[in-house]
Parts: C-alpha cells; sequence; structure tokens
C-alpha cells in the first residue's frame, strides 16, 4: 500500500519467529475527533483521495484472499448468533431463517457484481490519523488493514461514510459517495455505472456491514468484554433500517426487525432510541 501512496506505518524490524514488529508510530490525532460539520467535507475529500490510492493498488491473489459469497454469507451469520440468539435471546424460526438467508444472498450477489478492488475492511474514522508530512502539509495515516481481502469497491466507501461512530444527514453521504463514483471511474476503477445503481450497490453493502456489525459489537461484549460496543449498537440499528426500509426487496425484513427484534433490544441497558442515534446533541 505504501508503494501506491498509502500513509502506512513503515516497518523498522520485525521477528517473524516471535511475533514482533517495531513499527512507526502515528500519534493519536483520529480523524474521529476532528470531524464536525465544518471540517466533514476537507477531512473526507482527503479520505477520498486515500481510499483511490488504495483501491489502485494491483491485485495480488497469493498475499490477498477474495471477498467471496462464502465469507460474506459467514459474515451475516454472526448477526443470527450473537446479536439474535446470544444477546438478545431470541432463537431463529425456521421461516425466520430462509427469509434472512434470502436477503443475504441478495447483499451477497450484489457485493460481488460490484468493480472488485483492494478493501482495507475497517476503513473508518478510527482507523485513519491526521498526519503532517514532510512537506508540512497534513496527509492521512492508515492503520488496521490486517484484514484487507480483495472485494467490492464499496465496502470500504460505506464504512467511511456510514459510520458506526459518527453520522452525517443522509442527503450530505449521499453527496459525498456520488463524489467518490466520479473520483472512482476517472481514476478507471469503475466503469460508467449510473447513479442509480451505484447507490444501490452502495447502500447494499452498507446494509451486509451493519448487520455484521451488529452480530460483532454483540461478541465483542459477550466474549471479548469489550461492554463500550453496546454503546454504538442502536446507531447500527438506525443504518440497517433506515436503508433497509427503502428497498421493497427488504420490507419483510424490516417490519420482523421491529416486531421481533426491537421490543427485545428495547429491554437491555445499551439501548436508546436508534431514530435518534448519532444526531449531533
Amino acid at each position: 500500500m505504501s508503494q501506491h501512496g498509502v500513509g502506512t506505518p513503515h516497518i523498522f524490524a520485525a521477528d517473524e519467529a516471535q511475533g514482533f514488529l517495531l513499527v512507526e508510530d502515528f500519534g493519536d490525532e483520529l480523524l474521529h475527533r476532528h470531524l464536525n460539520t465544518t471540517s466533514a467535507n476537507t477531512l473526507y475529500g482527503k479520505a477520498f483521495d486515500t481510499l483511490i490510492d488504495l483501491q489502485q493498488c494491483p491485485d495480488n491473489s497469493t498475499l490477498i484472499p477474495r471477498y467471496d459469497q462464502a465469507l460474506l454469507h459467514r459474515e451475516l451469520l454472526i448477526f443470527n448468533e450473537w446479536f439474535c440468539s446470544a444477546l438478545l435471546g431470541h432463537t431463529l424460526s425456521t421461516d425466520e431463517s430462509v427469509m434472512l438467508n434470502s436477503m443475504f444472498n441478495d447483499l451477497e450477489q450484489s457485493a460481488l457484481e460490484q468493480s472488485q478492488t483492494l478493501v482495507h475492511r475497517d476503513y473508518h474514522s478510527r482507523n485513519l490519523l491526521l498526519r503532517n508530512t514532510d512537506n508540512a502539509t497534513v496527509g492521512l495515516g492508515v492503520i488496521d488493514f490486517q484484514g484487507a481481502l480483495w472485494g467490492a469497491c464499496t465496502y470500504d466507501l460505506v464504512s467511511l461514510l456510514r459510520d458506526c461512530y459518527v453520522r452525517f444527514p443522509t442527503d450530505q453521504v449521499t453527496q459525498w459517495a456520488l463524489s467518490y463514483r466520479q473520483q472512482a471511474i476517472a481514476a478507471g476503477l469503475l466503469d460508467n455505472v449510473n447513479e442509480a445503481e451505484f447507490l444501490r450497490w452502495f447502500d447494499w453493502m452498507g446494509l451486509q456491514r451493519h448487520i455484521k456489525v451488529l452480530g460483532i459489537f454483540a461478541r465483542l461484549h459477550l466474549r471479548d468484554g469489550k461492554h463500550h460496543y453496546l454503546h454504538d449498537l442502536p446507531l447500527v440499528i438506525r443504518y440497517t433500517l433506515e436503508v433497509a426500509e427503502i428497498y421493497p426487496q427488504f420490507q419483510t425484513f424490516t417490519a420482523w426487525f421491529k416486531t421481533t427484534l426491537l421490543p427485545l433490544a428495547e429491554q437491555q441497558s445499551w439501548y436508546s432510541d436508534y431514530r435518534h442515534a448519532g444526531d449531533v446533541q
């Protein structure tokens, strides 16, 4: 990634036998700490430029695994096991499992039909850092890329713009997504896909990610003792339902979530009204 203009930490020394790396410290100026309504256009512009550089890395199938349908599906099943069952105590019926599998298949096919690029897989405001470069301009450093895969071009974009830790208005997010689309077409990463199709890719990729994240945050709490992730669940629920209810294909899922899972979530100590999650106070 560094060879293609992405600011990644320099490795000073490595001991592969013992599993140690001595790497450059990028500090703690997380993008998340600087994002606000005034700075967002400039900072997301930098993040788009960095993302385009990252996505122009060449395909290396011996190093970067494929984000294939089997993996996309395994990720979605984390929702069933850890969010529905382990966190909320809901055992899925056969009909519910069939409904979810049908939806999951739609999301998986959408991801696979997109242009495929290098995917950081956790490209958001807590993994991007502001850092001064040699010529005194402010650039972005990128960390936490060890889970990188070769997959859908919108995955990192939706991770950034529908960040699980910060939310901007839907109309603004749409404008940013379409701005990225133009950059990606100009860089040769995308064919001239029309805006409506691109936004569907973006939305459905976000659904796959956020359904998965509901399960991952529940697992981090229950298995790993990282309880602070529970407080981010209402925003992830908001993203999930706001997008799902737009598309007729997912109306059954939306109704089921609201009538079956939401009442169980409302009984949990971490729950707050998802409809206002992420709003600026």
